[in-house]
């Protein structure tokens, strides 16, 4: 199954829903779980939990999920939906109010910058983010998936009209490293702001945002 944007993929479900009562029966689990999960640990979690807060019957999350995990990555694999899906609105938004600009929209430094605020927007505010966020949260083993390789390619293939075309074999294997970077580095900046400060240090948020600009610039100027 095909994230909104056609991006990555979502995990695949023991079942997919088909009618509309189906698939509004698989959100409300995924809220639940997200709920949840802001008030407990995921060890504490369980499905049954899940199934009474969603007011479903437990069969209902078998239906969908073999057991709490693959509930889990499910929820990580919708934030990172919903986290493309906020970035495209936030630069439609913007490039309705200025018209388009000479590189593509705002350029990718304005697009740089919408991807760090809705990255902390969703920190501050989505249910369940503090935990999961894109990945699994229990790091026990090696996950099949690399959380911040999808962000990667997912921004990387969000962004592509403001980074540019016409670029050699080369110079995309350049940006798919960088973007890679840059996600693993503004990760590990991000952690330590809100390690700092609850809702997320400004200074380092700032200066996360600098880093970015000045090391993205040597690949995409």
């Amino acid at each position: 199954m095909i994230g909104q944007d056609g991006g990555v993929p979502i995990p695949p479900l023991r079942r997919h829903p088909v009618q509309r009562r189906s698939a509004e029966r698989l959100g409300r689990i995924l809220d639940a779980c997200a709920e949840l999960l802001d008030e407990i640990s995921y060890e504490e979690l369980s499905t049954r939990a899940v199934a009474e807060r969603a007011n479903v019957p437990i069969g209902s999350v078998y239906r969908f999920f073999s057991n709490k995990r693959a509930m889990a990555e499910a929820l990580a694999h919708r934030n990172l939906d919903e986290y493309a899906a906020r970035i495209t609105r936030r630069l439609a938004a913007s490039d309705a109010a200025s018209g388009p600009g000479p590189d593509g929209g705002g350029g990718w430094r304005e697009a740089m910058d919408v991807v760090v605020d809705e990255y902390l927007a969703m920190k501050r505010g989505a249910p369940g983010f503090a935990l999961i966020e894109f990945g699994h949260p229990v790091p026990a083993t090696a996950p099949p998936e690399q959380p911040n390789h999808l962000v990667a390619d997912r921004l990387r293939t969000l962004l592509a009209d403001r980074l540019g075309t016409g670029r050699d074999e080369a110079t995309e294997e350049r940006l798919r490293v960088a973007f890679l970077l840059a996600v693993e580095t503004a990760d590990a900046l991000l952690r330590l702001a809100f390690r700092m400060d609850p809702e997320g240090d400004p200074a380092i948020v700032a200066e996360t945002k600098e880093l970015l600009r000045a090391y993205l610039a040597r690949v995409l100027d």
